[in-house]
């Protein structure tokens, strides 16, 4: 790397650029206008380095959206008349739980909260810090429990999601192939077989600024939008949702990050003093002792599994390497997954993590997270080699990362084979964790 205080000011341009009204920022300026959780808490990450209070303000402009019963939404929208569509999609205002004064989704995302508080939080005098912990610890603890008490209904210790998006990797193989086993639904059919789903890309927002073959593909995301319909038709009421679902899923992905944050909301809680319910701390280790359950002594990977049958769901991609980032597994698994990340047919090659192994038949290295390398993902990958002492393999990927980001700017995601840029430019989170790599590379 040449120049990091270039990459970094860079970076920085990028946040600045993204930034709406001091308030929150968005992912990327043409083709995510609205603020999405898990964006923002790697946001606030790197902002935290640049202005920590505005970094404060990324993450209370978050808990704005926070419903009654805990939940966090995974988008807040734009209130400007340009996204009533958008707004109109959700219909949040259905559930007698969500907030009246801002429109958001029905669904959560990745639980990267507690993360991005604790990470502030570092950067505060100790007095500011206890009084930041305790300005966000009632709706952090609100929303782990919702997290237990609505999505981990058998008190089994895992949660599960109810659609993709909830998991942040969009059209993972997993659940792509999951949605492909079950029967589409009859008008998606209809397009297929009559070839009209080619003028449904006429109409696809991404297509304005991203090539579809960097995208979803135009059934899958159809088939995706039926199932948020379906939601919606519940009131995105579990109780009702659970009787009849297409998706309920216990993703490696979700639950390794929900270990972590918990782990980070007893360090908060810890902090000032106010201790968590035993109950909520039985159920935190039991999330703990859950994950082993993930594990496929086979092929030595973690994988998602169906919350019905239990059945692993064995289709490969990056998020076997999160249980590093959940910090809950021997010293020996953890050796496993460093052998998958030093494999070029797996998940080591040039310009490493691909989203999916390079050996995978779903392995396509345009295609959203079925193939590229994005940043949130090697950061937290990072996180957990530092933690099981991998520190070697931690700086290297570190200043692959880093490197990525000087050849072809804060893309939204990379060739793993290449480091072409693909995706939307000027992304949010890669200019951020950008920023928070580049600091750990100073220490």
């Amino acid at each position: 790397m040449q120049d990091s205080h270039a990459l970094a000011e860079k970076a920085a341009q990028v946040l600045a650029m993204n930034d709406r009204d001091g308030l929150y920022t968005v992912p990327g300026a043409n083709l995510y206008p609205h603020q999405w959780l898990w964006d923002s808490c790697f946001i606030a990450i790197g902002l935290r380095h640049i202005d920590v209070e505005r970094a404060k303000t990324e993450i209370m402009s978050l808990l704005r959206g926070q419903w009654s019963n805990g939940m966090m939404p995974n988008i807040i929208f734009n209130d400007d008349k340009h996204y009533a569509t958008d707004r109109n999609a959700w219909r949040s205002w259905l559930s007698p739980y969500s907030p009246d004064h801002v429109v958001t989704s029905g669904i959560t995302q990745p639980p990267m909260l507690a993360e991005a508080v604790v990470r502030i939080g570092e950067q505060l005098h100790a007095t500011e810090r206890r009084e930041w912990y305790k300005s966000v610890l009632p709706a952090l603890q609100a929303y782990h429990e919702w997290l237990y008490n609505d999505r981990d209904p058998h008190d089994e210790g895992l949660v599960l999601q109810i659609h993709p998006w909830e998991v942040g990797m969009d059209n993972t193989p997993a659940w792509m192939s999951y949605l492909h086993e079950h029967q589409l639904p009859g008008w998606i059919r209809f397009l297929v077989k009559t070839h009209l789903v080619g003028i449904v890309n006429f109409f696809r927002r991404d297509a304005k600024s991203v090539p579809l073959d960097e995208r979803f593909d135009t059934v899958e995301i159809l088939a995706l939008f039926d199932i948020q319909r379906r939601l919606r038709r519940k009131a995105y009421d579990s109780s009702k949702i659970f009787n009849r679902s297409l998706f309920l899923i216990e993703d490696i992905a979700y639950n390794s990050i929900f270990i972590r944050a918990n782990t980070q909301l007893k360090q908060i809680a810890e902090a000032i003093n106010v201790p968590l319910p035993d109950s909520l701390l039985d159920r935190m280790k039991q999330s703990e002792e859950a994950l082993n359950k993930l594990w496929d002594p086979e092929t030595s990977q973690y994988y998602s599994r169906d919350f019905i049958s239990h059945k692993l769901l064995k289709e490969t991609s990056v998020a076997t390497l999160l249980p590093l980032y959940a910090g809950c597994i021997t010293q020996e698994r953890a050796e496993e997954l460093v052998k998958l990340i030093e494999n070029d047919q797996m998940y080591g090659p040039a310009y490493p993590l691909p989203s999916v192994a390079t050996s995978s038949r779903h392995f396509n290295p345009m295609r959203y997270w079925q193939g590229p390398t994005w940043m949130n993902i090697n950061w937290m990958v990072i996180d957990g080699l530092r933690r099981y002492g991998f520190n070697d393999h931690a700086s290297a990927l570190t200043d692959l990362s880093l490197e990525l980001v000087e050849k072809s700017g804060c893309a939204e995601y990379f060739d793993p084979i290449t480091g072409e840029p693909l995706g939307t430019d000027n992304f949010s989170w890669t200019a951020a964790l950008a920023i928070d790599l580049l600091h750990h590379t100073k220490k």
